[in-house]
């Protein structure tokens, strides 16, 4: 930090008390000057010789006091003094000749205090106002961290700072450096950004594009939109530097932004409302400014602050819902997830490229889902159904994020009818699971049966797809006879050694296929198979017989494959 002394004097000012300041002599002092509630007790000469306020002041208490009666010491009272008592010390000080130390936290007060007392060169030469400004152009505003402490202190001081425009001159100050080619940064700044380390050894490092950013996370917010206007205004940085100076002082300065400031306790709410309103004002206008997970954090100390519906910021994280994290949005309520769902819906609802995004965004409420069902009160099969149905058209590569969420819905809500979950059953199409997930749905008590034995069926035929491609085998065609009814599923309708010799021909098939590659011929294969297909022609046919065959308008369950009874009949006789 830069510093400037003044005077050669020893520093003789004493105090007694909180409130009296006064300095030794062998003179009496002859003049009180209240500045709030301290009394300076002086000597009219030093004063007077530098200070032209003073002056008239003096001479207007000497006049008055002559009119009534004679005092040994005059007394002048100034209420409003700019930075107060420690200022006007810094000043009579100055007058004194005392040596007086100034720095980036004392020089504004003592500029505005200096200028206030009117010490000026046409009443001394060398007088203070005239040191000041000498300090401050060719050392503190050429200094990046000085400027900034200035502009921090010229808020106290914002009314009689109006005439010598000292925070404007901050602000180009700051700005200018912000602005810089980097390669050009030689002085000192705050990264705490992690660095790159070659064998234990910190390698020289180019100054980053976003350097300044964290040193500017002090500033009160009125002062820091200023000074983000004024960097912008000038051009030379970049939008998505903007955008990481926002997402710094945001993770420092606003309560529920990061998660270890949600247990902040907030004394004045309408303060920090005001904080995200500006920031949000501030959030350049190109999309890719600022990152999707600062949109989401920001709207989620929006809720914790309770101003997210003012905020504006549904739009813009709803439209880049697919950028986001799980983290990100766990802690949203499931009607805001499904209003964000809802604004992507509108924003991505036919262009041709949007598939990658809502594939992503389909994975995104799946897993949402899957960990929103563990709180059992939050999340009802309503909800479930309303947010899953919006995605359900999605694209997706595997089904298997939907079955995870179904699974544990299913799981900590034992209660709920075969009726509804039938209904959750229904977003899933067994056909795109994965060998894994088919391997715990075949063996899951929590499902209804019919989707069992779909699970069981579709790995059946992908599994023999398997075996006869590597044998040269022709796979036979496997359609399943039987279509959603209307008729509740029950678990006594099936015959349980039915179900374990399903399972159990899958097992055997899985390791068929192992051995298959030893066994040119895929007798063994051909084997496995078989079994399985007699179970299936077995259950398939006793539900033909039990007259729950559906007419061809029937709504066919998920995962299911439609065929007429002809195709079907033809099936068995083949397997």
């Amino acid at each position: 930090m830069k510093f400037m002394k003044l005077g050669s004097k020893p520093d003789s000012f004493q105090s007694e008390g909180d409130n009296i300041r006064y300095v030794p002599s062998d003179l009496a002092t002859d003049v009180i000057v209240i500045i709030g509630d301290v009394r300076f007790y002086l000597h009219k000469f030093p004063l007077l010789s530098k200070s032209a306020r003073l002056q008239k002041l003096i001479a207007t208490t000497s006049s008055s006091n002559e009119d009534n009666e004679i005092h040994e010491e005059d007394e002048i009272e100034i209420a409003e003094f700019p930075g107060g008592p420690a200022s006007f010390e810094i000043c009579a000080k100055f007058c004194y000749g005392m040596t007086v130390t100034l720095n980036a936290y004392n020089v504004v007060a003592a500029r505005c205090a200096a200028e206030f007392l009117e010490m000026h060169e046409t009443v001394e030469k060398g007088n203070l106002v005239y040191k000041i400004k000498i300090f401050l152009n060719s050392s503190i505003l050429q200094t990046w961290k000085d400027s900034i402490i200035v502009l921090q202190t010229t808020r106290a001081l914002s009314t009689y700072d109006e005439e010598l425009k000292l925070t404007g001159r901050c602000l180009d100050s700051i700005a200018s450096k912000a602005s810089i080619d980097t390669s050009k940064v030689e002085w000192s700044y705050t990264y705490s950004k992690k660095k790159n380390l070659d064998n234990g050894l910190r390698k020289p490092q180019a100054v980053p594009r976003d350097w300044w950013v964290e040193d500017l996370c002090d500033l009160h917010i009125s002062l820091y939109k200023r000074v983000i206007t004024t960097i912008e205004a000038r051009g030379r940085v970049s939008s998505d530097v903007i955008g990481e100076a926002l997402h710094a002082y945001a993770n420092k300065r606003v309560p529920g932004f990061s998660k270890s400031s949600s247990s902040v306790q907030i004394t004045d709410v309408s303060k920090y409302k005001a904080l995200v309103g500006s920031i949000i004002e501030l959030i350049p206008d190109e999309k890719q400014s600022v990152s999707s997970s600062f949109l989401t954090r920001l709207l989620r100390a929006s809720i914790f602050l309770g101003c997210y519906e003012e905020t504006g910021l549904m739009n813009r994280v709803g439209e880049r819902l697919d950028e986001a994290s799980l983290g990100d949005v766990m802690l949203y309520d499931v009607d805001l997830m499904q209003s964000l769902v809802e604004v992507f819906l509108k924003c991505h609802h036919s262009e041709e490229d949007d598939i990658k995004a809502k594939a992503s965004v389909a994975k995104l409420v799946d897993g949402y889902l899957a960990e929103k069902s563990r709180d059992s009160d939050s999340l009802t099969l309503q909800k479930f159904l309303s947010l899953a149905e919006m995605v359900s058209s999605f694209p997706r590569q595997s089904h298997d994020g939907v079955y995870r969420a179904i699974d544990m819905f299913l799981k900590l809500h034992p209660e709920i009818s075969k009726s509804e979950k039938k209904r959750l059953c229904r977003l899933m199409d067994c056909r795109k699971l994965s060998a894994e997930a088919c391997a715990h749905a075949v063996q899951n008590e929590r499902l209804p049966m019919r989707v069992v034995v779909q699970v069981l069926f579709f790995e059946q035929v992908r599994a023999n797809s398997n075996g006869s491609s590597s044998t040269g085998d022709s796979t036979p065609e496997i359609t399943p006879a039987s279509r959603s009814t209307n008729t509740e599923d029950d678990r006594e309708s099936w015959d349980t050694e039915d179900i374990k010799a399903l399972r159990g021909g899958l097992a055997s098939l899985r390791l068929t296929k192992n051995q298959q590659q030893e066994n040119s011929k895929g007798k063994l294969v051909k084997r496995g198979g078989l079994g399985v297909s007699r179970v299936f022609s077995k259950l398939w046919s006793s539900k033909e017989r039990g007259g729950e065959m559906m007419s061809s308008s029937g709504t066919s369950s998920p995962g299911s494959v439609n065929d007429d009874s002809k195709s079907s009949s033809s099936t068995s006789k083949k397997h």
